[in-house]
């Protein structure tokens, strides 16, 4: 692959202003051409360009492409930076009349050197805010697509897009559906500019020849008009880069500073990101499970009883935590080594962030978003019970995504609320394969008390279930049983999956089933109807029971089913097993419920609802700093 730096332009506001600045603080800048000047951090902004290129031999050549006024300038630099000199291309031009626009060096590169190669292009005079982006993953997403790249970002707010080259892109392929250079109010609502940094096949390059003999005018002759018209021609595919980029050909000093400074203020607030902790609760399935995974429907509530953390904070290299309960590595015998395996197994919650980890990286590469090389420390604490269904493992994966998207400054347009449920079941089943459902992911990820809808029309239409968020205070009261020491050994697995799988009637029917029972339950809900919300849940238990059998409940389960309803109260699983919930009425009845179960010894607490904050904008990069240009 050849890289095509293009410094030609001739854009003179910059270098004018700065000769008339009585000032003082540019007049070591005077004549200088806008790639050399000082980027962030005061390092020239064309070395940080090269430095991007000019490692792990991404390219086989790069040539750079001036103009006749500054190729001196650009020799110099070459010589000092370990440049070929023999690729620097002069074009020949002397004033703005006489370019040949952006387009047109490209082309006079291309036939100069005789390129028959795929080709990175990018405008050498552009600042750009994080310079840690790997450009090895924007050539390994460029050769993967099969098609043209453009490089966009999510615009500040401050910035016009009457200035930019706009795009839309697929959600789902990524490819660019339209490209609107510098389009007018009401032309577009996206927020996306591309910016000049794309990527051509070889079988695209004739197409350049082929714009300039249909566009003679150098007015036409710029990327942006290019890829206006290329994007209709063939598949151009977009990337994002989670970082700003500001192109100076065509500003003032003034504007120049504000950029400048403005980006370096981002990087010194990346550089000084402080750790960063999100919490993930347990939940309890009030209605509907398991159904979930077999296009049913349910209702969930997330309590602030149990919860699992997780931290981020950047760090040299990328660690993760092993947990000193959960991921012992040090035992006092062999004999506990022995007693604490056979109890919990292998499966602590290491795991479970190294696959996360493994998945974002994956996604974004499939979703076209360059990560900057930035390394992390990852720990985890929850005091979620272990293997009694109240979704311990989602809780550390949720809230693990949430924080590597925080790092990472990605936001809801990167990866959809809607679609991060989804994102964290494929974490446990396509991983670790852990048989779940949706239901969980769902709850961790909304939190509150939530309905959910997962009908085979609605995730195959839309690619996720409908998720409608019902206010918490409508939930009654209501207890939390479990098992003390619940054990990974000795449970039966059913064949539910298989027969569902092979079209039995009998599945199928009670998924409806199960269904019909959460609608009627919302309905139950909203009109505070908890005596019918108590026969439901019975119902629902039943049901499972009837179609699971006792053997794949389990006989401890069942004795806390019998023990809660023994005192007149509903009880139900809240997930899989190994926990039991439910609604008693009778305040003295509880009294007597609680204390029988702590007789047998279960563990017994009430739930407490967890009430999600105020929603917030996940959308960091659109954010107005007070510093930012304006």
């Amino acid at each position: 692959m050849i890289c095509i730096i293009l410094v030609a332009g001739h854009g003179l506001i910059l270098e004018d202003e700065i000769k008339l600045d009585t000032s003082g603080a540019y007049c070591n800048l005077i004549g200088v051409p806008k790639a050399l000047l000082p980027g962030v951090g005061g390092k020239r902004i064309l070395d940080f360009w090269w430095d991007a290129i000019n490692t792990r031999q991404l390219f086989n050549e790069a040539y750079l492409v001036t103009n006749a006024n500054k190729y001196k300038h650009y020799e110099r630099w070459a010589t000092a930076q370990d440049f070929p000199v023999e690729n620097i291309i002069n074009d020949g031009s002397t004033t703005p009349t006489d370019r040949l626009g952006s387009v047109g060096d490209l082309d006079l590169v291309l036939r100069n050197k005789k390129i028959n190669d795929d080709v990175l292009v990018v405008a050498g005079d552009m600042l750009f805010q994080d310079h840690n982006f790997d450009m090895a993953q924007v050539i390994h997403y460029f050769k993967r697509k099969k098609g043209e790249l453009a490089i966009y970002y999510e615009m500040e707010p401050s910035e016009n897009s009457a200035s930019r080259g706009i795009v839309e892109v697929c959600s789902t392929t990524n490819r660019i559906t339209k490209f609107f250079e510098k389009p007018t109010p009401g032309m577009t609502t996206s927020r996306q500019a591309s910016v000049v940094f794309y990527c051509f096949r070889k079988e695209t390059i004739p197409t350049i020849g082929s714009y300039l003999a249909a566009h003679p005018s150098v007015e036409e002759r710029n990327f942006g008009m290019y890829m206006e018209w290329l994007v209709n021609e063939t598949d151009v595919y977009g990337m994002k880069l989670p970082t700003g980029f500001q192109l100076i050909g065509s500003v003032g000093l003034a504007d120049y500073e504000k950029w400048l400074h403005y980006f370096s203020d981002k990087q010194l607030q990346q550089q000084g990101k402080e750790q960063y902790t999100k919490r993930a609760y347990a939940r309890i399935g009030l209605m509907g499970n398991p159904s979930d995974g077999f296009n049913g429907k349910t209702i969930s509530l997330s309590i602030a009883n149990f919860w699992a953390e997780v931290t981020i904070i950047e760090s040299n290299n990328l660690v993760l935590v092993p947990h000193p309960l959960n991921d012992p590595t040090e035992f006092g015998s062999l004999g506990d080594l022995h007693g604490i395996s056979r109890k919990e197994g292998y499966l602590g919650g290491l795991r479970l962030l190294q696959a996360t980890c493994k998945k974002f990286y994956q996604y974004c590469n499939e979703q076209g978003i360059a990560l900057p090389k930035r390394n992390f420390t990852l720990k985890y604490d929850t005091n979620i019970p272990r293997q009694v269904g109240l979704a311990g493992s989602s809780a550390i994966v949720t809230a693990t995504l949430n924080c590597l998207m925080h790092f990472f400054d990605l936001n809801y347009t990167d990866l959809p609320k809607a679609r991060q449920p989804q994102f964290v079941l494929d974490v446990e089943t396509d991983e670790l394969f852990i048989n779940a459902g949706l239901q969980d992911r769902v709850i961790q990820v909304y939190e509150g008390l939530v309905y959910m809808d997962f009908t085979k029309e609605l995730l195959d239409t839309q690619g996720h279930g409908n998720y409608v968020s019902l206010d918490v205070s409508l939930a009654p009261p209501m207890w939390l049983a479990f098992i003390r020491n619940p054990s990974d050994s000795g449970k039966i697995h059913s064949n539910i999956r298989e027969r569902w799988n092979n079209g039995d009637e009998e599945v199928i029917t009670a998924m409806q089933q199960f269904a019909s029972l959460t609608d009627q339950a919302k309905e139950a809900l909203e009109t505070g109807d908890f005596s019918r919300l108590q026969g439901l849940m019975n119902a629902n238990f039943d049901l499972r029971r009837q179609l699971y059998g006792d053997d794949i409940l389990g006989s401890e389960n069942i004795r806390m089913i019998n023990l809660g309803r023994q005192f007149g109260s509903s009880a139900k699983f809240p997930g899989s097993g190994g926990a039991v919930i439910g609604v008693c009425l009778d305040t003295n009845k509880l009294k007597e419920l609680k204390a029988a179960f702590q007789e047998e010894g279960f563990v017994i607490c009430d739930i407490i609802p967890h009430i999600p904050s105020p929603p917030t904008s996940r959308r960091h990069s659109l954010k107005t700093p007070t510093n930012g240009p304006s």
